[in-house]
């Protein structure tokens, strides 16, 4: 067993016991592998052990991994902050963009999606901890933007993502999460397409998961460390 394959393992594992222990179904939860930093190499090693769905944070970096694996079989994710300079990338290349936080990125997406692919799946990004060098709306922002991006054709709106502050108290972490799954739980009720919260990285996992996230993001628990100097981190 190779060391991602059985990091992977156990990342699994700690979903499903956090799952169980709240009374959900680990099923419910998606894991997205955060391969940013990471050479094509990891990414097929974690694919060849069932992992599909991976998160790329910076725009040149994804793409020049999409192009070079070329697996039909991979879900791709952008789930960095995006420069709308670099909107057409993501758009034609993503099936998954999770930093919307204003409309006219939105707007561009929705006009640089080819009409080839299915709508590219959005989340919305709530800056749920209020802190300046995060991306992301404040709550009470979220209703307008929604029903913007509702109205997008070539966008399918489907929920809810956020990064909150590092915190290591569990009932602090607890309580910011279940404030998503509150909004979460809110945008369900006026869009059928809405299914999907992404919250919760390796350190938080946990209650992210007792408070109802949907898909969980996790990179250095898989793939170990992040080199950035071995990477072009442009945006």
């Amino acid at each position: 067993m190779t060391s991602i394959q059985h990091n992977l393992q156990q990342v699994r594992e700690r979903i499903s016991a956090a799952a169980e222990r709240c009374g959900r179904d680990p099923a419910e939860i998606t894991l997205l592998a955060v391969s940013k930093t990471k050479p094509a190499s990891a990414i097929e090693e974690a694919a060849a052990a069932g992992q599909s769905c991976f998160g790329e944070n910076y725009v040149q970096e994804g793409v020049d991994k999409i192009q070079l694996l070329e697996n039909s079989s991979l879900t791709w994710h952008f789930i960095g902050p995006l420069q709308s300079n670099k909107s057409r990338l993501v758009a034609e290349n993503f099936a998954w963009c999770h930093t919307i936080d204003r409309l006219k990125l939105a707007t561009r997406l929705n006009e640089q999606r080819p009409a080839a692919l299915p709508p590219l799946n959005v989340l919305i990004q709530i800056n749920i901890s209020d802190e300046q060098s995060k991306s992301g709306i404040m709550l009470e922002a979220l209703p307008a933007l929604a029903e913007e991006i509702a109205q997008l054709p070539r966008l399918r709106l489907r929920g809810l993502m956020a990064i909150p502050a590092p915190e290591s108290d569990y009932q602090r972490q607890l309580a910011v999460c279940q404030q998503m799954a509150e909004a979460f739980s809110g945008l369900q009720k006026s869009y059928p397409s809405v299914d999907t919260l992404s919250l919760g990285m390796s350190d938080d996992m946990e209650a992210a998961i007792a408070a109802g996230s949907t898909m969980v993001r996790i990179g250095t628990a898989i793939f170990g460390a992040r080199d950035y100097g071995a990477t072009n981190n442009n945006n």
